[in-house]
């Protein structure tokens, strides 16, 4: 008897070593899959245009040069536009989660007679879509068409975030609120001095997911304010950046386009390169800013999505 418990018990050693094995083994080639096409991109960016196009350039520039950074960043454009996206990634971001969040606790609350009218609405809107030109024609009845503001009011409610949050809420137990109820506290000061508070992981989770939409955003100032070059952002700036050097890459002028003197060293660049040098600038913020919401992103985007 005692022989086979030992013998079990090895076994179930054996079986945790080799669980363990082969999860480390999976973990280390899931990092590798994920880090691989950043470090890559990073790899082409510091590399010599006319010697990416050869072809291997893997985890390391073959040719090392900052050219690539010192052409998209010689736009004169480029350093305004990049003001007008941090703008609009700070004030979109906190606008949009505090109003999303507002409107997430009303329809909460068990209380409220048109919850379920209201939410049923406000899901509709992630099926039912008026379309391009009928937004258009409504953003210039409202007199939103060349306006920072454009950025800002249509993106007000995300349904999605709404969701997340109001099943965080949910999920908080009522006797927080009876008792505070039961102490003279208004919806107001539920809101503010009791849901906000306790929300502040969803909160976190839900304010990544509209600083990276907000940041990355570029066809509505292609549609509403291509025609104001002091409200243009960044990612459309180096949008046209991008089209311009394959517009004449296609035309047949890539020699004179691309090729510049520096100090009696001849630099090129290619689309290739200008797409890695603009994905590594376009990506940095929020790769610094993700780490300080991490703590929170799992544990928020869980328990907002217990309840549907």
């Amino acid at each position: 008897m005692k022989f086979l418990q030992k013998l079990a018990g090895k076994r179930r050693g054996i079986d945790d070593l080799v669980f363990d094995s082969v999860n480390v083994v999976f973990m280390i080639f899931l990092c590798i899959v994920m880090l691989y096409p950043m470090v890559n991109t990073l790899a082409v960016a510091l590399n010599e245009a006319t010697d990416t196009i050869r072809g291997g350039i893997y985890l390391w520039p073959r040719s090392f040069t900052w050219y690539n950074f010192e052409h998209v960043f010689g736009e004169s454009q480029l350093m305004h536009a990049g003001m007008i996206s941090v703008l609009r990634t700070v004030i979109g971001t906190a606008v949009s989660v505090f109003c999303t969040a507002m409107v997430a606790y009303t329809i909460s609350r068990k209380e409220f007679v048109l919850k379920k009218f209201v939410t049923i609405a406000f899901v509709l809107t992630m099926y039912l879509n008026g379309g391009l030109i009928p937004t258009y024609l409504l953003m210039r009845e409202l007199s939103l068409i060349g306006t920072f503001w454009i950025y800002i009011i249509p993106g007000l409610i995300g349904v999605f975030n709404l969701i997340v949050i109001r099943s965080f809420i949910e999920g908080l137990p009522d006797t927080i609120f009876e008792s505070a109820k039961i102490d003279g506290a208004g919806e107001f000061t539920q809101f503010f001095k009791i849901a906000l508070p306790l929300c502040i992981p969803v909160i976190a989770t839900v304010s990544l997911f509209v600083a990276v939409g907000q940041w990355n955003q570029w066809f509505d100032v292609f549609i509403y304010n291509s025609h104001k070059p002091e409200l243009s952002t960044l990612q459309y700036e180096l949008m046209k950046i991008l089209q311009n050097s394959n517009a004449s890459m296609t035309s047949g002028n890539a020699a004179s386009a691309f090729t510049q003197a520096q100090g009696g060293v001849t630099e090129t660049v290619t689309p290739q390169s200008i797409r890695a040098a603009m994905t590594i600038i376009v990506s940095v913020p929020i790769i610094c800013v993700y780490p300080f919401l991490q703590k929170y992103f799992v544990k928020g985007l869980t328990l907002g999505g217990v309840k549907g």
